[in-house]
């Protein structure tokens, strides 16, 4: 956990802030609210932390570098990795469905908490995350097209992102077509967010992203960068802007103003 981006919570907020309504919550249901949210954002930051360790492991990526630090493996032992990897997972769960609450504490209203698991563990699991990263490993040296890309990272990378934006969005009272809207914007940066790593894993040394550079090129790994060149996949970003800003406009939501800066720090970040 230590370094990091926190893009992931930080767009659970940033979905909590633009569907917030101050003016017609109560004190107590805008308490359990932002507590909610807070605790969306810190799972699906532990999620995320899981999943850079199982990934950094020799049967997966085998990278001795993350976040300019050596890996969990490297460092520990895969044994302990793996183990960490699990706890890491289990306890995204653990804070989402709290139990012994301090009678001060604002209580978590149980849909919620299901909304909040259900959403976290498709993004995580077959539909998400682990299926994209098993399409992942089993497309290495393979020639894929544009549409078998994407939809690889729309799971693999795509899918956390998105349910960050939904999580985030879950915790207040937000129309079907707010949601959808909101959805549409988190999908097209989860997407952005991909195309950007491609891009900066050719133009970016080691030292500036915290990992290994260039080792997608030297695992024969498909990438935007290998399938569409260098500047078809920096325009190919920029569109995705685009569609996030527009989807955030369709939302009609008035504070949006957190989530159109995360847009643009995707696409616009160095490392």
């Amino acid at each position: 956990l230590d370094g990091g981006k926190r893009l992931r919570p930080l767009l659970v907020m940033g979905a909590r802030e633009a569907v917030a309504t101050p003016q017609t919550e109560s004190s107590t249901a805008q308490a359990m609210l932002e507590d909610a949210a807070l605790r969306a954002a810190c799972a699906v930051e532990l999620i995320h932390a899981y999943s850079l360790v199982h990934d950094d492991m020799p049967c997966m990526d085998n990278d001795v570098l993350r976040r300019g630090k050596p890996t969990v493996h490297v460092k520990f032992g895969e044994a302990q990795a793996l183990l960490a990897g699990d706890t890491l997972q289990a306890l995204a769960f653990e804070i989402l469905t709290p139990l012994h609450q301090e009678p001060s504490e604002p209580a978590m209203a149980p849909p919620l908490q299901a909304r909040l698991c259900q959403v976290l563990a498709r993004a995580s699991g077959h539909a998400g995350m682990a299926g994209g990263q098993a399409i992942d490993l089993a497309s290495v040296g393979l020639s894929l097209t544009e549409e078998q890309l994407r939809q690889m990272h729309r799971l693999k990378t795509g899918a956390l992102l998105h349910a960050s934006v939904v999580m985030g969005a879950s915790c207040g009272n937000v129309s079907d077509a707010a949601l959808a809207a909101l959805g549409r914007y988190g999908e097209a940066v989860g997407l952005a967010f991909q195309v950007v790593d491609d891009v900066l894993d050719v133009t970016a040394d080691s030292a500036t992203l915290g990992k290994t550079a260039g080792k997608d090129a030297a695992h024969d790994k498909p990438t935007y960068v290998s399938l569409m060149g260098l500047e078809r996949s920096q325009q190919y970003a920029s569109d995705l802007l685009a569609q996030a800003l527009a989807a955030l406009d369709d939302s009609r939501l008035t504070n949006t103003h957190a989530l159109r800066a995360l847009a643009h720090r995707v696409v616009d970040r160095s490392h």
